[in-house]
């Protein structure tokens, strides 16, 4: 049986929707920003039109990525750096949890209104959940994975270090990006859709571009910009 399109009822092109989707998760850009670029493109729309076609398509490309990532095999089990960031939601400490592998690629986003054991011990189990057991877990001293971890029985691959969780550390400047163009969020619900869609939408055309050749990196970065323009194609 043919699937669908998720485009069958709208009167815009695809590939319009999924530029303006692209521009508004993957860059610094407000709704309106991305209303006034594509203007200058020769497409008019309202930047409500924008946040609908995100809140639409978001989660349906993020899934699609997902799933081809995992067929391809590209989720590590030998190290894993997790870290929490604070994040504020209508002026209340929140905390994102995010599991990152050796490559930088971002494995899980978990949202909490705290960071102890019980938090930890949830975020832990759905990410092992979701992409097996690990190696080695490299964490900050935060004595919350420690617990958890002995809970789970895998206190002896936890690895904590000065500078060993670097990798994670980095990868939150993205989303600290995105996070000031949002102007903050409002709900936990949205910034948990959010988190998850950008970490999708990162691992995709994140191409680690110091440690690369220009040729290399060009190579990569055509192959990325096909495979999105190929999501949830009839």
């Amino acid at each position: 049986m043919t699937q669908r399109s998720p485009f069958r009822y709208f009167k815009t092109s695809p590939e319009i929707i999924r530029l303006a989707v692209m521009m508004y998760i993957r860059f610094p850009l407000s709704l309106r920003n991305v209303e006034d670029l594509l203007h200058e493109r020769g497409v008019d729309i309202s930047h409500e039109t924008v946040r609908f076609w995100w809140h639409r398509f978001g989660p349906l490309f993020a899934s699609e990525i997902r799933k081809r990532r995992i067929e391809g095999m590209r989720t590590s089990h030998w190290r894993w750096n997790l870290d929490e960031m604070f994040v504020k939601i209508n002026g209340e400490r929140h905390y994102l949890w995010r599991a990152v592998d050796h490559e930088g690629e971002v494995l899980e986003s978990f949202v909490t209104k705290t960071r102890d054991k019980k938090a930890a011990l949830k975020f832990l189990k759905k990410a092992m959940r979701k992409h097996g057991r690990v190696e080695v877990l490299v964490t900050d001293k935060l004595r919350s994975y420690g617990a958890a971890l002995r809970e789970i029985g895998a206190a002896d691959r936890q690895v904590t270090g000065r500078w060993l969780n670097n990798r994670v550390e980095n990868s939150h400047q993205p989303f600290r990006r995105r996070e000031r163009a949002m102007l903050r969020f409002r709900r936990m619900r949205s910034l948990q859709k959010f988190a998850s869609i950008h970490a999708s939408v990162h691992n995709l055309f994140n191409q680690e571009r110091s440690l690369t050749s220009r040729a290399h990196f060009k190579a990569n970065r055509a192959a990325a910009l096909t495979e999105w323009r190929g999501l949830c194609a009839a």
